[in-house]
């Protein structure tokens, strides 16, 4: 089955991206800058994390769940914004 993850508005990938990182960083997950800190530095050291795979990007040490959770509430908070939108007009 092929992948099917084009945006409607190309020009909307910054903004998810941003999205993205801020609930990550809501949720305390250890995603983009927050990568350097002392739970990743230990859990390269102890080998559960490769050294070479930690990058600003990487969520390959986000367990399922959590990641779930972090496009799960990107999608509430679109469609909140979508439906104060329509409420508005």
């Amino acid at each position: 089955m092929a992948k099917s993850n084009k945006k409607v508005v190309p020009e909307s990938g910054k903004a998810l991206d941003v999205l993205k990182y801020e609930i990550a960083a809501e949720l305390g997950l250890p995603v983009g800058k927050h990568v350097a800190s002392m739970n990743v530095e230990f859990a390269t050291e102890l080998g559960s994390i490769s050294s070479q795979s930690v990058k600003e990007d990487y969520w390959g040490h986000i367990a399922s769940r959590d990641a779930g959770a972090v496009g799960g509430t990107i999608t509430a908070r679109l469609i909140k914004k979508a439906e104060e939108t329509l409420f508005s007009l």
